[in-house]
């Protein structure tokens, strides 16, 4: 099975950047470069929302909200995920996932920052954005 761990979260002021970084582990017995990765965060009573993410051939898919502001970028070699963000503001604020699908079917960004498939999930890291 496919581990993912989050980590870069903070807490930062509104126009603050932070890079999340997700690494995978183990092994679905398929082709990492293959896999379609994303982030998705939740904010507190929010519902989840997917926010970006970055396929197999490296074309990537972001939310309206974040478009131009984050980043997603992949470390085939490492096997890490990275989102950079940028002119944080409060709305940003949430607990994000690191996804990725794992299946073994090459699988397709979606517009609007999602795959068309999603397998595997990490826990979360928090970033706050204060005003």
């Amino acid at each position: 099975q496919v581990q993912l761990e989050e980590s870069g979260g903070d807490s930062v002021q509104a126009g603050g950047s932070v890079r999340l970084s997700c690494a995978l582990s183990g092994s679905s017995g398929y082709i990492y470069s293959w896999y379609c990765m994303g982030w998705a965060r939740q904010a507190a009573g929010n519902q989840r929302e997917w926010v970006a993410a970055i396929d197999a051939d490296g074309k990537t898919s972001y939310v309206d909200s974040v478009e131009g502001r984050f980043t997603i970028s992949r470390d085939n070699a490492k096997k890490i995920l990275y989102l950079e963000m940028h002119s944080l503001n409060p709305d940003d604020t949430a607990m994000y996932y690191c996804t990725a699908y794992t299946g073994g079917r090459r699988t397709a960004v979606i517009d609007g920052g999602r795959c068309a498939r999603n397998s595997d999930w990490g826990q979360g890291t928090q970033v706050t954005v204060s005003s």
